[in-house]
C-alpha cells in the first residue's frame, strides 16, 4: 500500500511529510489566507516576466492568468477550499493552480516564498495603508462638524483635569484633528518604504537566471514619482526586512494612543459630573443591572483595545530583535500582529467617527461650566500685565485676590473695584471687563490660539482641506 504524497511544501530531501501534530504547529493558512488576492498578483505579475525572459510561452501565461481568475472567483464565492496540509496561502495557491493549469509548474522558477511573502505583505500594507488613511480623514472630518455645529459653544479648557482657561468646544475638537493629522502623515511615510520591490530575492541570493525585477515592480506599482521602478537593492535584506510592518505598527500604537485620548475626553464629557455632550442610543450601551444606565462603551472600548495595538508593536519588536540574517521561520508569526493591528484602528477611527457624528452638545452645561469666572485668572493676570507689571507679580497678586474670593466665599467677577484695589491699586474700574466671556475669547488673537476669529479661520481651513467627501 503506498502512502498518501507529501505537500507540495515538501522537497524530496524528505522521506515523507510532517508528523500531524507538526503540521497543525506550523501551518500559517489559517490567518495568511487574506492575502490571496495580493499573492494571486504578485504570481501574475511574475508569470509575465517568465514571458518576457521566454521560460514560459504567451499560451502558458494565459492559462495561468486564466486558472488565477477561476481561482479567485472561488474564493470570493466562498467554494475555494483551503488545505492546512499546505502549510500557508502561497502553497495553497500554487498547488491548486497546477492541479488544473500544467503551466502553473513553472510559476515558481527563480521564486522562493521567502521573496514571494515579503511582496505580498508589502502588497498588503499598501492597501491597507490607503484604506486606514481615507477613514482617518473621515474621523477628522467628524471632528471638524462637531465642532462646526457648535460654534458658540465655549468649555472650560483642562489642564491637571483641573479647570485652567477657556476654549472653544470647536478649538477642543481640531486639536484631535491636528494631532491625528501627524497620523496620517506617517502612514504615508511608512507606506512610502514599503513600496520598494522585493521580489527577485529569491531564498537569499537572488536568482542566476536573467529576472526582469524592474518589469515586476512597474506591473504592481512599486514606482516613484516619475514612474521609476523601486526594487530593493541586497537580496538578504530583501527577504529579512520587516521594518515597514514595525513602522505600520508603530504608527498604529500611536494612533490608537490618540484615540485612546479622544475615547477619555468623550468618557468625562458624557458623565453626569460634565454633562457637556449626550451619545446618541445607538452607539451606547445599557445595564445588565441597573436600568438608569447609558454607558459609552464605543468610546471605552476604543480606549481599551490601544492596549492590544501597542502590544502588537512589543510583540513585533521582540521577535525580530535576536534574529539572524535572512528569513528565520520566526517571521511567520509577523501577519498576525499586523493583521491585528490594521483591523483594530480602522475599527477604532471608522467607530469613533460615527459617535462623534451621533453626539449633541449640552450647550447649557457647557455655559455653566465656562462661566467659572476663575477660568479668566489668567486674563485678569494679563490685565496687570498691560498696566505695566510685570508677570509674576502680576500673577502673585492675582492668586492674592484668588484667595481673598475663596475665604470670602464671593466669585471672582462678584468683588468689588474697592476690594481688588484693597489687594493692588493697579486695579481700575475697568477690571469689570476682564469677566466678560465673549470679549475675553475675541482676545485671543494670535495664530493656534482658541479666539473667537481664530476658531472659525480654523474651521474653515480644515473644510476646505477635507472637502465634501463622504466619511470612510
Amino acid at each position: 500500500m503506498s502512502s498518501s504524497p507529501a505537500p507540495v511544501s515538501r522537497s524530496g530531501r524528505f522521506a515523507g511529510g510532517p508528523a500531524a501534530d507538526v503540521a497543525a504547529f506550523s501551518e500559517s493558512i489559517s490567518f495568511d489566507w487574506r492575502l490571496w488576492r495580493h499573492d494571486i498578483r504578485g504570481s501574475v505579475a511574475h508569470a509575465t516576466m517568465l514571458k518576457r525572459i521566454g521560460v514560459i510561452d504567451s499560451t502558458e501565461l494565459r492559462a495561468i492568468e486564466s486558472g488565477f481568475k477561476a481561482i479567485a472567483a472561488e474564493i470570493e464565492a466562498g467554494t475555494f477550499e483551503w488545505k492546512p496540509a499546505l502549510e500557508d496561502v502561497h502553497m495553497n495557491l500554487e498547488a491548486e493552480l497546477t492541479r488544473r493549469v500544467p503551466a502553473g509548474a513553472r510559476l515558481h522558477t527563480a521564486r522562493s516564498r521567502n521573496d514571494q511573502v515579503a511582496l505580498d505583505i508589502r502588497l498588503w500594507l499598501r492597501d491597507e495603508i490607503a484604506a486606514l488613511q481615507s477613514e482617518i480623514r473621515g474621523l477628522q472630518k467628524s471632528l471638524v462638524e462637531l465642532g462646526a455645529r457648535n460654534p458658540e459653544v465655549v468649555i472650560p479648557g483642562y489642564t491637571h483635569l483641573q479647570r485652567a482657561q477657556p476654549v472653544y468646544l470647536a478649538h477642543h475638537c481640531l486639536a484631535y484633528a491636528e494631532m491625528i493629522e501627524r497620523d496620517h502623515a506617517r502612514l504615508a511615510d511608512c507606506a512610502d518604504r514599503a513600496n520598494v520591490c522585493p521580489l527577485g530575492s529569491g531564498a537569499i541570493a537572488g536568482s542566476t537566471m536573467p529576472l526582469d525585477r524592474a518589469l515586476v515592480a512597474k506591473l504592481l506599482g512599486f514606482v516613484d514619482s516619475k514612474g521609476r521602478a523601486r526594487i530593493t537593492q541586497n537580496s538578504m535584506d530583501g527577504v529579512a526586512d520587516r521594518d515597514f510592518l514595525v513602522e505600520f505598527c508603530a504608527a498604529g500604537a500611536l494612533l490608537a494612543v490618540h484615540l485612546s485620548r479622544l475615547a477619555e475626553d468623550v468618557i468625562l464629557w458624557v458623565s453626569s459630573e460634565f454633562g457637556f455632550v449626550r451619545i446618541a442610543d445607538a452607539y451606547t450601551t445599557g445595564s445588565s443591572l441597573m436600568p438608569q444606565k447609558k454607558n459609552p462603551d464605543i468610546a471605552e472600548l476604543t480606549r481599551g483595545k490601544s492596549a492590544r495595538v501597542i502590544g502588537n508593536l512589543v510583540s513585533l519588536l521582540t521577535l525580530m530583535k535576536g534574529l539572524p540574517m535572512t528569513y528565520n521561520r520566526d517571521m511567520q508569526e509577523d501577519k498576525e500582529r499586523a493583521f491585528d493591528t490594521a483591523d483594530t484602528v480602522r475599527a477604532c477611527v471608522r467607530l469613533m467617527g460615527a459617535l462623534l457624528d451621533h453626539t449633541t452638545v449640552d450647550t447649557e452645561a457647557c455655559r455653566k461650566a465656562a462661566a467659572d469666572p476663575l477660568l479668566l485668572a489668567t486674563d485678569l493676570a494679563d490685565y496687570l500685565v498691560k498696566k505695566g507689571m510685570p508677570f509674576r507679580q502680576a500673577h502673585h497678586v492675582v492668586g492674592a485676590v484668588v484667595g481673598l474670593s475663596e475665604k470670602w466665599g464671593k466669585p471672582l467677577d462678584q468683588l468689588t473695584v474697592a476690594e481688588f484695589r484693597d489687594i493692588d491699586p493697579a486695579f481700575g474700574p475697568d477690571v469689570a471687563s476682564v469677566f466678560k466671556l465673549g470679549k475675553a475669547m475675541a482676545r485671543r488673537r494670535i495664530t493656534g490660539a482658541p479666539g473667537t476669529t481664530e476658531v472659525r479661520r480654523q474651521v474653515a481651513a480644515w473644510k476646505k482641506r477635507l472637502g465634501p467627501q463622504p466619511r470612510g
